[in-house]
């Protein structure tokens, strides 16, 4: 038995404390805020081993540059002369390329597949009914071009297993009849899941306050101590921990609290926008991705849950409405008769995804100190990749084999 001293208190952090809690050790968990603010709250709760191809992909340099300086469109860089923006804008260049796309797919889909399989296992236990639903997600998309992007998305899919498939309109009306469609088409994601982030967030925290794991909120750590290659504790809300493992899964706020223990970690955080309407007459059925929108439509308790957006830049809590009427603005155009109002301000979420530059997370042992495990940017997946991240962290806390190569995810490949 250990005593493991976990820094951040999102879906990474909390999975990370339930896989070392049942190996037996002594786990404490630090939160700079109430936890409930983190992405693990706000996502789309989309569970997606179809997601292999990496952010740092060919055609998001193209697309990137389009939306860059439209405030309204789904990828928006904020205007900075920041240095890390600047850096990590190099190597999420050098990175965009096929060969990139190609090494990272069946590492991707590993740890997705892992993810996919705890999700079940967890959903099956008491305390767990986080309305897991394995209905897929439809990726609908609007014109020939992004129609076939897709089919050729569903070739290499197939290639690696993945069971998803091309839907004509009448296809599309089967799975979604109360839901009137305007779309060319649309691929069946058959592979993913979905679930309700908020109670699952909450199911984790329960399940941890019984079964004897310390969570602490409002401990931002401001401070460590290191002797010979070892992190000897950590100082967090004017209190000092110690530890025999560190895992820092600290989200967009690795990289600060990295620079205390003197290592960088190279992230942006990725600001996105939700909010919750109601789901008249359960309208939506099964979760969509509507293509050219890059936004997220996920039914969950009665409601629906529209997400979107990727806004690099310094982390602030501005809620930009442009982004948010970007949202809902292309809902109609997808589906006509579903009537989204314009959320006000106070009813809009926002959290910071911590996006790598070559849009892999980061898990695995520190090289600089040999008792810190690195569980972070995982960007937009964070909840799906989360069980899967955390059963790997606490492997390689006791030193068993992996379940899953980490060679592609290692820390210390920047």
């Amino acid at each position: 038995m250990a005593d493991i001293v976990i820094i951040g208190g999102g879906i990474v952090g909390l999975c990370s404390a339930y896989y070392l809690n049942k190996d037996g050790h002594r786990v404490t968990v630090l939160d700079k805020g109430d936890i409930t603010g983190n992405c693990s709250y706000g996502n789309a709760g989309m569970i997606v081993p179809s997601h292999f191809v990496p952010m740092a992909s060919p055609g998001m340099i193209n697309r990137g540059i389009r939306w860059m300086f439209d405030s309204k469109s789904p990828f928006y860089v904020r205007p900075s002369f920041s240095r890390e923006l600047i850096g990590w804008g190099l190597q999420f260049m050098r990175h965009a390329n096929a060969k990139h796309v190609k090494r990272s797919a069946a590492p991707l889909r590993d740890l997705s597949l892992l993810s996919h399989r705890l999700y079940t296992e967890l959903a099956a236990q008491p305390g767990f009914d986080v309305g897991l639903r394995h209905r897929g997600i439809l990726a609908f998309f609007k014109t020939e071009k992004t129609g076939e992007e897709e089919s050729h998305l569903v070739e290499d899919a197939r290639a690696l297993g993945l069971d998803m498939a091309v839907l004509n309109p009448a296809e599309c009306k089967a799975l979604q009849p109360r839901l009137e469609l305007d779309v060319l088409g649309a691929v069946h994601y058959r592979c993913d899941s979905h679930l309700t982030p908020m109670t699952l967030m909450d199911a984790l925290q329960k399940h941890l306050a019984e079964n004897g794991v310390t969570v602490l909120k409002h401990h931002e750590v401001d401070g460590v101590e290191i002797e010979k290659g070892v992190l000897k504790s950590v100082l967090a809300g004017g209190r000092k921990f110690t530890a025999d493992r560190f895992v820092l899964a600290a989200g967009s706020w690795s990289p600060e609290v990295a620079k205390t223990m003197g290592i960088g970690v190279s992230l942006m955080p990725g600001k996105g926008y939700s909010f919750l309407q109601h789901n008249p007459n359960g309208i939506v059925e099964v979760p969509a991705l509507l293509c050219e929108a890059r936004v997220a439509v996920t039914p969950m308790d009665g409601r629906i849950r529209f997400g979107g957006t990727m806004e690099l830049g310094r982390m602030n809590d501005k809620i930009n409405m442009n982004r948010v009427e970007g949202i809902v603005s292309s809902i109609p155009a997808y589906f006509p008769n579903l009537n989204v109002k314009m959320p006000a301000a106070a009813e809009v979420w926002h959290g910071f995804r911590p996006s790598s530059p070559d849009g892999l997370p980061y898990i695995g042992l520190s090289k600089k100190l040999k008792n810190l495990v690195l569980a972070t940017g995982h960007g937009m997946m964070g909840l799906s990749l989360g069980p899967a991240t955390g059963l790997v962290v606490s492997q390689l806390v006791t030193e068993k084999p992996a379940a899953i190569s980490l060679s592609a995810f290692s820390p210390d490949r920047f």
